[in-house]
């Protein structure tokens, strides 16, 4: 049967999710999340220190399983799989961007990039070739032979991200990538980011910066491990101020 006409699964499905962690009495961080993230969306998520922001993070980035409920990626339902297939998953179609830079002091900038095809099985020299590609999409082509250390803040993060782009992810999960950054720098990053939406990546940022998160076209807020309010309102400005705890 043909594709056309049917609509594409959802990058990221969420059902009943929830997290806890074992101590007496367990610590629940996450419960009872509900969320939808289609082809093509930005998305920021917000709330104050402990709201489950970063757990919420592990868990669609498949670097944690939820204590119960389910998550599909691209259409997978990712409980029935081994930790191997999951991790095969995630390698393919989920770009990571850190408040850190993890960038590896002793090598390059394309050396860096490279790293995120280690997996793959291609050659050393197309891992190259990739790498390359990956950081002049991001500015970079005059800095490919520098190392980290001759490289700005602003720099840097634009060489993680074009490691977490160059696999050619559909998702990419971005925690707090201006946090280190000084506004101009921070700015040239979060354009980045827009222009990569803009060219097809759904893109999920979490961030306490409230401007960004008012600028984005999607706002998930989330109080004591629950979603307070997920909307695309212009007049989220009332629910946002109360999850993050104060008047903006």
């Amino acid at each position: 049967m043909s594709d056309f006409g049917q609509q594409r699964p959802p990058v990221l499905l969420l059902e009943k999710v929830a997290k806890e962690y074992e101590g007496q009495p367990p610590v629940r961080v996450l419960q009872d999340i509900d969320l939808t993230v289609n082809q093509g969306e930005l998305i920021a998520v917000v709330g104050p220190s402990g709201s489950g922001k970063s757990t919420l993070l592990s868990l669609i980035g498949t670097l944690d399983r939820p204590t119960s409920g389910r998550i599909h990626l691209e259409g997978h339902d990712l409980t029935g799989l081994s930790d191997r297939q999951v991790a095969a998953l995630r390698a393919r179609r989920i770009g990571f961007v850190f408040q850190q830079f993890f960038l590896l002091s002793g090598l390059t900038t394309v050396e860096n990039v490279a790293t995120g095809l280690l997996y793959t099985g291609e050659t050393a020299k197309r891992r190259q070739e990739r790498a390359e590609s990956a950081l002049r999409d991001v500015g970079l082509a005059h800095r490919l032979g520098h190392r980290p250390d001759q490289l700005s803040g602003g720099e840097k993060q634009r060489v993680a991200i074009a490691r977490a782009l160059v696999g050619g992810p559909g998702l990419l999960l971005a925690d707090e990538p201006t946090g280190a950054l000084d506004a101009v720098s921070g700015k040239g990053v979060v354009d980045l980011l827009l222009e990569l939406n803009a060219q097809g990546t759904t893109v999920v940022i979490i961030t306490h910066d409230r401007d960004l998160a008012a600028s984005l076209p999607r706002r998930i807020g989330l109080q004591d491990g629950r979603i307070a309010f997920d909307t695309s309102d212009t007049d989220a400005h009332d629910a946002y101020s109360v999850v993050q705890g104060g008047p903006a």
